[in-house]
């Protein structure tokens, strides 16, 4: 068995992925850490996993957690990992993060987003970014993986099949994603309370939400030179789940033939991507999985392609992909433990 650990266990994506871990067949938990619920029992913060996992939480110790531990998942706030995690870590743990202190390789593009310093520039270096579709074969033989961001998964799977086979113009691209609130953590905030954002829509972070540079990184990559996008995150007053809908203008002579061909070569044998043509995904389809589902229209009079894409934040968005990059490093099947059908359609 695996033994795995879990550093801020109590938060939607932390429990998200206790709850995974606890039902994997290859995996035993022997460490949960939250600073503010350390010496109870996890099943007493969330009762629906009583005799699943009642492992007693403690306060934080990295050192210690990864002496306990072969993979250990931070599920911790900007700006602590990174102060956190050192090369004698690694040399004895697998580290996946799901913040977001090692996903930009540029130190300086982090905190000029983030407003804060990185705190172990020398590992960048050799942190792979944990978008399991594109980098797997880095993935295999990495110590520190960061998990990538919701809407960074969501749209980042929605546009390469168009830029690596050079089907759009990349100048043209504009993302307007949505996200349920859960998006937002489980810390108290008035944003978050019901009546704040019950029965209304809006946008945040315009211009300037932290996933756009993770985004331009992954696309640029993908594209061989550097591509600027429009990002535009909204929020919906649902639980979980993001939808993210691109924008982007059709090369001479790309058709939608082209479109289609261009997603079945590039997803077609992806255990975790659901291509679904002109029908359209929509956020109840993919909930609580960890599936990417994508479909696209080609706009004949304006000459775009719209792509559309949706994940379950919580799941492909951040638990799930961790247990997936886990899974991968770790020679398992790569979808084992993860669940890829919703369990209840209506």
């Amino acid at each position: 068995m695996l033994q795995c650990g879990v550093i801020g266990a109590t938060g939607y994506a932390g429990s998200a992925l206790v709850s995974l871990l606890a039902a994997h067949p290859k995996v035993e938990i022997t460490y949960l850490a939250s600073h503010s619920y350390a010496g109870k029992r996890f099943s007493d913060i969330y009762p629906s996993l009583k005799g699943a996992c009642d492992l007693v939480l403690q306060e934080e110790d990295v050192q210690e957690a990864s002496k306990l531990c072969s993979v250990l998942f931070l599920a911790l706030p900007h700006g602590l990992a990174s102060s956190k995690i050192t090369e004698e870590i690694l040399s004895r743990c697998i580290i996946i993060d799901l913040g977001a202190d090692y996903r930009l390789k540029d130190s300086s593009v982090y905190e000029s987003w983030y407003k804060t310093e990185h705190g172990s520039k020398s590992l960048l270096e050799q942190s792979v970014y944990g978008l399991c579709e594109l980098h797997r074969d880095a993935i295999v033989n990495a110590n520190l993986i960061a998990n990538p961001g919701c809407y960074t998964t969501c749209s980042i799977l929605t546009l390469a099949p168009l830029l690596a086979e050079g089907l759009v113009d990349p100048t043209s691209l504009i993302i307007d994603s949505a996200s349920g609130v859960s998006g937002a953590g489980r810390s108290e905030k008035i944003d978050s309370l019901f009546c704040e954002c019950n029965e209304s829509y809006k946008a945040y972070g315009v211009t300037n939400h932290r996933h756009t540079p993770e985004i331009e990184q992954e696309l640029s990559l993908i594209l061989g030179s550097d591509v600027l996008v429009q990002f535009t995150p909204h929020l919906v007053p649902m639980n979980r789940g993001i939808l993210s809908t691109c924008y982007a203008n059709l090369k001479a002579g790309v058709s939608e033939a082209d479109i289609e061909s261009a997603y079945y070569k590039h997803y077609g044998n992806e255990p975790c991507i659901r291509l679904m043509g002109s029908s359209l995904p929509e956020t109840r389809f993919v909930r609580g999985t960890n599936i990417c589902a994508i479909g696209w229209k080609v706009d004949a009079r304006t000459r775009r392609v719209i792509a559309i894409g949706s994940i379950d934040n919580l799941i492909k968005g951040a638990a799930g992909q961790a247990v997936q990059n886990m899974n991968i490093r770790c020679n398992f099947e790569e979808t084992l433990g993860l669940p890829l059908f919703v369990s209840n359609p209506l």
